[in-house]
């Protein structure tokens, strides 16, 4: 498990707990979205219906790994 800082809309610093396997696939979709991490999870953030921010993050992950297989 890795804690990560981040800071959500440039002004909410929070951290998150992620298995190390969903932190790479994280970052590799920050990178192929040309965006930082802090850009991809304060959209995560805006777009979940999940209270729990690390699941969102993970289920978001989830979805984009199987509509990539698509």
């Amino acid at each position: 498990m890795k804690k990560i800082s981040v800071i959500i809309a440039h002004r909410h610093q929070t951290s998150i707990s992620l298995e190390e396997e969903f932190w790479l696939e994280l970052q590799e979709i920050a990178l192929n979205q040309n965006m930082t991490i802090n850009q991809l999870v304060t959209q995560i953030d805006s777009e979940r219906e999940n209270e729990n921010l690390s699941s969102a993050i993970r289920v978001f992950i989830l979805k984009y790994l199987k509509n990539k297989k698509a």
